[in-house]
């Protein structure tokens, strides 16, 4: 269904990186490929890692990490100015999409979980690493999806929390204008992750019968996100982007 090919990753020696929701997934996945190419990166993990993914966080440090938790950020973010000094990138990946029903029968609270991570949570993250992403003229990337601006059935707290985490994104990026700090929305497809599976279950929707074998592999989305740490991402001057799409199309072409 997708043709998709992972894109090179740069060098990224020197980086220091943080990443929500690297516990499993492509938040895993992406801290591997960041390590490879010579970051620092420091994986933020709710609970404990999943044991399936814990290859990929293998020279990374790991640390407790609840988007959600205004105090565990700022430890996070004390941890890495006193261990590093600074911060390149921040990856907001940390997602929720329970509960999945339809619209009218979900109690109004039961949304309130989506809204904390989806949304709520890049603003806590933004926020608290504002003074060292200024400071080293750094980039935000917050994880996308399609659903930020087209309804599916079923996922009205999903569907609902990104489009104001993709406003947000927008709003970061025209309030914070000429601070040196890149802010990008980048749409990832239906991925092979415990969230397809979740999804599956529900089976309310068209993307709840994709099967398994037909998803696209973690490996694209986390090689686009490491791809926009990197010095050509700075050329970028747009905050919405797609896997999907340019630039990253041709560079999965010049990869076949």
């Amino acid at each position: 269904m997708f043709d998709l090919l992972p894109i090179e990753v740069p060098d990224l020696s020197g980086k220091t990186i943080l990443i929500t929701g690297a516990g499993r997934g492509i938040g895993a996945v992406l801290a591997g490929k960041m390590v490879a190419k010579g970051a620092k990166v420091y994986a933020g993990v709710l609970g404990s890692p999943d044991p399936s993914y814990l290859k990929h966080l293998t020279s990374c440090t790991i640390v407790d990490l609840d988007v959600t938790d205004a105090g565990q950020i700022s430890s996070v973010l004390t941890q890495i100015k006193s261990e590093t000094g600074e911060l390149d990138a921040l990856v907001n990946n940390a997602g929720a999409i329970a509960p999945i029903g339809h619209i009218d029968t979900l109690a109004t609270e039961s949304l309130r979980q989506a809204y904390e991570v989806n949304a709520l949570g890049v603003h806590r993250m933004t926020c608290s690493a504002l003074p060292l992403l200024r400071a080293s003229k750094g980039v935000i990337i917050n994880a996308g999806t399609g659903a930020a601006t087209t309804p599916m059935e079923g996922w009205a707290a999903y569907c609902n929390s990104k489009a104001a985490a993709r406003m947000m994104t927008l709003m970061f990026a025209k309030d914070l204008e000429g601070s040196g700090v890149q802010f990008f929305f980048i749409g990832i497809p239906p991925t092979d992750t415990e969230m397809q599976a979740e999804i599956r279950v529900a089976g309310l929707n068209p993307i709840s019968k994709i099967k398994r074998n037909e998803l696209v592999h973690p490996d694209v989305p986390a090689s686009v996100m490491a791809w926009l740490c990197g010095p050509q991402a700075r050329k970028l001057d747009t905050v919405l982007l797609d896997v999907r799409e340019e630039p990253f199309q041709s560079m999965m072409t010049q990869q076949c």
